[in-house]
């Protein structure tokens, strides 16, 4: 693997921990004394020092080595947690963040000397005491055969080394003494164990060592320690298994050696010394059948009842069935894959489904029954393929919901205010791509409700709220859609002020009869704001417009409900993929166009007498409700004659209806998302392209735009 590549997947890898770091740390803050948190904190410094020291990242290695050291007095019970050291934590992951971020550039990289300076402070007070020093003697501190008390979890590297002395010498634990200083210098000796060769076997002959090994090094690092040893011996290095760890737990326990041989325990030893080739299966089956298990053996010399032996059996079989749970999800495997690839697949995937529809009219114009047959088949197949190649882009929106807690932590200490983020659905998922483009209009959104929405606390208390506001963030499935719901308790959207902002701005005339929904989509009119002052988080105008243009170019709606004095809720409907979507196919002359299906309610005709009844207004009364439409025709100045029965494509978004009439509607179509090129890229009314099966190309309709310019002709006339 080239340096390149090596160091992109320690970047990679980074990114994710310092993600873990940043979510852990503002876990622990509402939960100080969940020692897991704070494992996790430590392992994911941990991880990222040894990494970076390994990479060549060095600037990272020594700033990490030295938060980890504060860290490390927090598990070991000697720093409690507190808001400042949280606070000066989070600043350390943003420095590495941008030790990463700058890496490979020229000059001095950013100096973090001040957020050390800080953590130093809080661990050792004013006593100057320097954190080299003092992660020294906590190394010296280390006894060789100790067994460790952390979770597997939290081990960096474990490894097995295996010493034999090569054939006709003999070696002593002093020729090794030097070696094992070697290996102490770079981890820790969990577990020693040395056979004098006394009690042979088929498998090893003579006297060995096996050494249960921690450190954060890789596996040729420490095979170069006995690289330039004149001691005679061979050395194999091998990663430690889950049963290592298992034997770990076993020596830790006091009940008597042949106790733990009974009772099924002795098995998972049993399995380790099959792993090494120590012995043969039928041998440790011969050996467990000569015995009898640990509970018989009590109840035979009436220590304790066959009750009470019963019960304990029944508390083991809970606590393995647990821990088998629990390592099935620790061994699930996973593979890393660029995004290009994932990209690069789906527009193959693409261009099959093209292919196959393409396959499909011809066939169904032979009218061969085999051939048919076949097109079925192969449909099915891509049709698999699709939902499976999308379902690999598909990201649970949890890791966009998992950063705005810090934004809401930082904002509402930055503004005096106190606020709680609340999440629902973190598990639902979306196409990878439409979450990244997602991630700033919900900071947009977000930082509004903490500014203008979330009041100050004395003002809260004064109205008889809770001092605390509250953003509750929620994401669920409906349908195709995702819907993403932005709930705060504040101070509610005031109607007065946003119909006075929008005179004052033009936007409207004072008569003007506006609904509640119309008045608020006023604040997605660009350089709109009731923000009484200008502040470092918002009010000169600049967001909601870009808000809506995102969410718009996401195929998606937004939509504003508030009460004044109660809080608002912004709801955000976004389809699941941008790459392929079903559509319902539609002509309009000679041009062929595809409407999002997810948009569309319903169909219906449109006679010539329809039209002269409506007095030259585009209305239609559907079932007694007024419901305005815009002719493709006419939008597209397309020549030629309408027919005399038109179809009506009703279409439903932001909780209004508008239709869209074309000649005859053909039918749902699976719709592969073409960009069109930079000429067409900018016409009004069409957000992109797809290929029909015959090999013609129709254009998707931009509904949102149309929407808008329906809605907006009908204001201009009222």
């Amino acid at each position: 693997m080239s340096d390149d590549m090596t160091t992109q997947v320690f970047k990679e890898e980074a990114y994710e921990l310092l993600g873990e770091l940043e979510t852990s740390l503002l876990e622990l803050e509402e939960m100080p004394d969940d020692m897991d948190l704070i494992n996790r904190v430590f392992r994911a410094l941990h991880t990222i020092k040894g990494s970076g020291a390994m990479f060549g990242f060095d600037a990272i290695a020594a700033f990490t080595h030295e938060v980890e050291t504060v860290f490390d007095k927090v598990r070991n019970g000697e720093l409690p947690i507190t808001k400042e050291l949280l606070t000066l934590s989070l600043s350390s992951r943003d420095h590495i963040y941008s030790l990463l971020e700058s890496s490979g550039e020229t000059g001095e990289p950013p100096s973090g000397e001040h957020i050390l300076e800080g953590l130093k402070n809080i661990a050792f007070g004013s006593d100057n005491v320097d954190f080299t020093d003092e992660i020294e003697t906590s190394v010296q501190e280390v006894i060789p055969d100790e067994i460790s008390e952390a979770d597997p979890s939290d081990y960096a590297n474990m490894y097995r080394i295996e010493i034999t002395p090569v054939s006709g010498n003999e070696v002593s634990d002093e020729d090794l003494s030097p070696l094992m200083d070697e290996l102490r210098k770079i981890g820790k000796v969990c577990f020693e164990i040395f056979h004098s060769g006394e009690e042979d076997n088929a498998s090893k002959k003579g006297q060995y060592w096996d050494i249960l090994f921690k450190s954060d090094v890789d596996s040729l690092s420490i095979e170069e320690i006995f690289f330039f040893t004149d001691v005679p011996i061979t050395v194999k290095v091998l990663t430690a298994s889950q049963d290592d760890f298992d034997a770990l737990d076993k020596v830790e326990e006091t009940v008597p050696a042949k106790d733990k041989e009974s009772n099924g325990q002795y098995k998972k030893l049993g399995e380790i010394l099959i792993d090494r080739g120590d012995v043969s299966h039928e041998t440790i089956e011969q050996v467990l059948a000569d015995q009898k298990p640990l509970g018989e053996l009590l109840t035979e010399k009436g220590v304790v009842s066959k009750e009470k032996v019963d019960s304990a059996l029944a508390e083991q079989a809970a606590a393995k069935e647990f821990r088998a749970a629990r390592q099935k999800v620790d061994v699930a495997s996973s593979i890393r894959v660029s995004a290009e690839k994932l990209d690069y697949l789906v527009d193959l995937v693409g261009e099959l489904v093209i292919v196959q529809a393409q396959i499909s009219q011809v066939v169904s114009e032979k009218g061969d029954p085999a051939l048919t047959a076949l097109s079925e088949e192969l449909e099915r197949l891509s049709d698999e393929l699709r939902d499976g190649t999308l379902g690999i882009r598909m990201l649970p929106i949890g890791t966009t919901f998992s950063k705005f807690r810090r934004l809401v932590r930082d904002l509402s200490e930055e503004l005096g205010k106190k606020i709680e983020l609340h999440t629902i659905g973190a598990e639902t998922e979306l196409d990878k791509t439409v979450i990244e483009r997602l991630s700033d209009p919900l900071v947009h959104l977000l930082r509004n409700s903490i500014d203008h929405g979330i009041e100050q606390p004395d003002i809260r208390k004064e109205k008889g709220k809770s001092e605390h506001g509250t953003i509750t963030l929620t994401a669920e499935h409906s349908g195709g859609d995702v819907i993403i719901l932005i709930e705060d308790d504040g101070k509610g959207m005031s109607k007065d002020a946003i119909r006075s902002k929008a005179v004052d701005k033009g936007l409207i005339t004072a008569d003007v009869d506006l609904s509640d929904k119309e008045l608020f989509n006023l604040i997605f009119e660009p350089g709109f704001s009731t923000a009484a002052s200008i502040t470092s988080v918002s009010g000169r105008g600049v967001g909601m417009d870009v808000v809506k243009r995102a969410i718009d170019s996401l195929r998606g709606s937004i939509d504003i409900d508030s009460k004044e004095g109660k809080g608002s809720v912004i709801t955000i409907r976004l389809p699941l993929t941008l790459a392929i979507i079903d559509g319902l196919q539609v002509r309009v002359e000679d041009g062929y166009y595809v409407i999002p299906l997810s948009l569309v309610e319903e169909c219906v005709e449109l006679t010539r007498a329809d039209v002269e009844n409506a007095n030259g207004q585009q209305f239609v009364n559907l079932r007694g409700e007024i419901v305005p439409y815009i002719r493709i025709r006419e939008w597209f100045d397309i020549e030629g004659e309408s027919p005399a029965i038109e179809q009506i494509v009703i279409t439903g978004l932001e909780g209004n209806r508008v239709g869209v009439v074309v000649d005859t509607v053909i039918g749902e179509h699976q719709t592969v998302i073409k960009s069109l090129g930079r000429v067409y890229r900018d016409v009004e009314g069409i957000s992109g392209a797809t290929i029909k099966g015959d090999g013609t190309l129709a254009l998707i309709l931009d509904i949102p735009k149309l929407f808008r310019t329906v809605l907006a002709e009908i204001k201009a006339v009222g």
